[in-house]
């Protein structure tokens, strides 16, 4: 292996190519139309267009990517998460390419990329599982059939898309008078963002917390589950805060869920890095949830407590590497941990997205502060893609001191000419609840439906400030400017060989 496509964008390509970088790899990142001067491009090696900005004509063109790789001479394929980083046809096309594909085999993705069959494998591995259909429920499947296992299983329960994840697809049920809607709605939006329209039902917990374990398996035999992750501060059951170690789980509760998802990897014959998520009662008892197939978004935290990195070892593993690591080092939590997805959103309407162009932006530093980010000065935030524009990551020896550095972190982030979450998070890290670990999966739409739409706190930084920063930059961060500075990086010596290698590709010289 000595070339690697990053089949994907923003953050997760940086953080791929930079890995790739230290292990001495040459890289080739793929750009749709309107990331055409993203960072991810910049810092590759090479890079080649793959079609207009819309994800469909683009990063999920797997035939644009293949030729891609073919054009560049690459013989990896990185397909970091989302897009296509849990499609099964992609993995198998890139392998009858010939090509080394860092993740599992199409096998596993197929497998576990369907919920009802993950539950399956996680029963034959005996593993607890939350009450639930066993098959996935297709168009041919009546309302009156759906209505009777509804009741087998008993309200409130959860309409879950097959495929998928991200809370996409998904729809709480109270009513049973509620139920056909809710199918429908689920099975419209699961097609919409998966290709498959396939749901089944699950019970809702009371309360849960949402808890879950990385894995590493390499191709002899070898799976090593690490410390687990706490994620259950969602809103509208996506992510966005997420720590490590849990404050809820104990020694005992542990060493049963690492062993738990072991044995789901086991099962399956899985490699490479994976992730089984559970849920967590409030009596100490877990259940199996769902496989994730591919890297997280949240793998910087597992980074940080352990000193592993995920993004080589998954390389190290594609490439035949026995995985060496010691075992009680990756479930001995070295301090702790806690990472903020900020999102160009405008928290004090909704959240609604805030694409547009960033004038102006200053990212946190000093002690135990890491930010994973695809986002510069003068970027465009797109319209197209998920609104994440980078990871805050902070740690420290115990959980009130990462807080604590996490607080003076969001303190220090400026972003101006679009709206972001830093705001939210300053309240959020300010809560009591948050602070003593009281939550659950539902505790922050809980408290955001009390605040009633309430304005945010600005963090540190005041608005008149952030407003006077864009104003007097909208005229200086010019296209004409842009691309001024974009002639500047390429007179670096780095800069100079990408930006060759990208003409070469692309004909343009």
């Amino acid at each position: 292996m000595k070339k690697i496509l990053i089949a994907n964008r923003g953050e997760i390509a940086v953080r791929i190519i930079r890995a790739c970088q230290e292990m001495g790899l040459a890289t080739v990142a793929v750009y749709s139309e309107c990331d055409r001067t993203a960072l991810h491009v910049r810092l590759a090696d090479e890079a080649c267009a793959i079609g207009p900005s819309a994800p469909r004509e683009s990063y999920l063109r797997i035939e644009r990517i293949l030729d891609a790789a073919r054009r560049t001479g690459a013989d990896a394929v990185h397909p970091g998460y989302g897009f296509l980083a849990e499609n099964e046809a992609f993995a198998r096309a890139v392998c009858d390419a010939k090509l080394t594909f860092i993740g599992p085999t199409p096998e596993s993705v197929a497998l576990m990329g369907s919920k009802t069959a993950a539950r399956q494998a996680a029963r034959r591995a005996g593993v607890p599982l939350v009450p639930g259909t066993e098959d996935a429920l297709g168009s041919d499947v009546t309302d009156a059939e759906i209505a009777s296992l509804a009741r087998g299983i008993g309200y409130p329960l959860l309409v879950k898309a097959v495929s998928g994840g991200g809370g996409k697809g998904m729809r709480t049920v109270t009513d049973p008078a509620e139920l056909a809607g809710a199918v429908r709605a689920a099975r419209s939006e699961a097609g919409a963002s998966f290709g498959d329209s396939n749901v089944y039902l699950e019970r809702r917990l009371t309360r849960p917390r949402h808890v879950e374990i990385q894995l590493l398996a390499d191709h002899h035999g070898t799976i090593l589950p690490f410390v687990e992750r706490e994620c259950s501060i969602q809103r509208r059951h996506q992510k966005v805060v997420e720590e490590s170690p849990s404050i809820a789980v104990t020694p005992a509760i542990r060493r049963a869920m690492t062993s738990a998802a072991a044995a789901v990897a086991k099962t399956v014959g899985y490699t490479n890095a994976g992730t089984i998520e559970f849920l967590l009662d409030e009596d100490g008892h877990f259940y199996f949830l769902e496989m994730n197939t591919r890297l997280q978004v949240e793998h910087p935290i597992t980074e940080m407590v352990t000193g592993i990195d995920l993004v080589r070892w998954q390389i190290r593993i594609a490439r035949g590497e026995r995985l060496d690591l010691d075992p009680d080092r990756l479930l001995t939590p070295q301090g702790h941990a806690v990472e903020c997805r900020i999102y160009a959103e405008d928290p004090d309407h909704n959240f609604l997205p805030s694409p547009g162009r960033i004038l102006h932006l200053r990212a946190p530093a000093g002690p135990g502060i890491r930010d994973d980010s695809g986002a510069t000065t003068g970027l465009d935030v797109p319209i197209f893609y998920d609104p994440m524009i980078s990871k805050l990551i902070a740690w420290a020896e115990d959980r009130p001191s990462a807080l604590a550095r996490m607080r003076r972190a969001l303190g220090e982030y400026v972003v101006a000419g679009i709206k972001t979450t830093v705001p939210f998070f300053t309240w959020l890290l300010a809560q009591p609840d948050f602070l003593a670990g009281r939550f659950h999966t539902t505790y922050l739409d809980e408290v955001l439906r009390e605040r009633n739409g309430r304005p945010f706190v600005e963090a540190e930084v005041a608005t008149e400030d952030v407003a006077a920063i864009a104003a007097a930059l909208q005229a200086v961060i010019s296209p004409a400017a842009l691309a001024a500075a974009d002639r500047v990086d390429r007179d670096s010596s780095a800069a100079e060989r990408g930006w060759k290698a990208r003409a070469r590709v692309e004909g343009l010289r």
